[in-house]
């Protein structure tokens, strides 16, 4: 119960603080603050699916949204770009509208199915990510995993280090405490162990992990297909979709190396661009843009929330992104994030 309390209050304040700046920005205050531009990020676009216990929610927009957001940012005045234009961008004539570009990650289908079509109308450009094991089937996606365990399960028994916990999961709240236990369990020692434990503990519960990434991941062939719309283009996001500034320089290297010889196999040639998994500070250090850059890459997009403004413009493969959110899915509220005001309001 405190747990769904906790994350009601951080909703309200967060919903709070996106109609602040969408007002600020409607009087025409802190016009300075917006920048160059700005790269939203999206994950899952689909008609909202009815569920009890939806903790990835965050992770899913509705087609209607994405319109609506496209719609409003053309009548705000900014240029549509692809990602991979975006050194030439920041490097030509500063007096230019404000730029937007589209990133999707992970290369769940309903990009292909929900989100090419909403682009396609508005002539939009944008990139998807993808992440090799994800697309070959070779490695499950555990924060799927768990949202569906947790919502076949009523009880779960579970050993986090300490010894085998069992969860009443018809508690009230208890589905969210336990999925927000095993994300810290997952961060908090080594990814591909604690994977595979999430994975053995599904499939003695009667779930292949494997099957859910069949069911929403595109493959290679879907993938072929993406591309031959003009304006898609494919990014790397690794191979295993681990943080990348947990593991040692040389394993982070080679998956940000092995994933761009992926796409180079689908597209025909190098991708420009690559996405770090999770994007967090915590899960991408300025380590890892630096071997992005020493790799090829001529953009790196991280989480971080923020806009392109010419200070950031320097590290350009350590670059901020704006979430479009699923618990947020209001027009202005993009619009409010692209203005940069949110950002400053919170001090960044």
């Amino acid at each position: 119960m405190e747990q769904d309390i906790r994350i009601r209050l951080k909703r309200a304040a967060i919903s709070g603080g996106l109609e602040t700046a969408a007002i600020l920005k409607s009087l025409g205050l802190m016009r300075d603050v917006a920048g160059l531009g700005a790269i939203f990020t999206l994950h899952h676009v689909r008609p909202p699916l009815p569920r009890t216990f939806a903790p990835n929610a965050h992770l899913e927009i509705s087609p209607e949204f994405l319109d609506r957001v496209i719609t409003r940012l053309k009548r705000d005045g900014y240029d549509f770009i692809a990602l991979d234009a975006l050194p030439e961008r920041i490097a030509s004539d500063r007096n230019k509208p404000p730029f937007a570009a589209f990133t999707l990650d992970d290369g769940n289908r309903d990009n292909l199915d929900h989100a090419l079509p909403v682009f396609s109308r508005h002539g939009t450009p944008f990139t998807v990510f993808v992440a090799q094991g994800l697309s070959e089937r070779t490695h499950s996606i555990w924060w799927e995993t768990l949202a569906d365990l947790l919502n076949r399960l009523n009880r779960l028994t579970f050993d986090f280090g300490m010894g085998a916990e069992s969860f009443d999961l018809d508690k009230a709240g208890q589905r969210q405490a336990v999925f927000a236990r095993f994300a810290v369990y997952v961060h908090g020692r080594d990814e591909t162990e604690a994977v595979a434990r999430i994975d053995e503990l599904a499939r003695k519960n009667g779930l292949e992990p494997l099957d859910l990434v069949r069911a929403s991941i595109m493959d290679r062939e879907e993938l072929k297909q993406l591309i031959h719309h003009p304006l898609a283009s494919l990014g790397a996001h690794t191979v295993s979709h681990r943080a990348l500034a947990r593991l040692p320089e040389a394993e982070a290297a080679a998956e940000m190396a092995l994933s761009a010889d992926y796409v180079a196999d689908i597209v025909g040639r190098r991708p420009a661009a690559i996405a770090y998994p999770y994007g967090t500070a915590d899960a991408v250090s300025p380590r890892e843009a630096r071997l992005a850059a020493e790799l090829g890459f001529s953009v790196g997009v991280t989480t971080r929330p923020g806009t392109i403004a010419a200070a950031n413009t320097a590290a350009i493969t350590h670059l901020p992104r704006l979430s479009l959110n699923g618990h947020y899915q209001k027009a202005r509220y993009a619009s409010a994030l692209a203005s940069g005001i949110p950002m400053r309001l919170m001090g960044r």
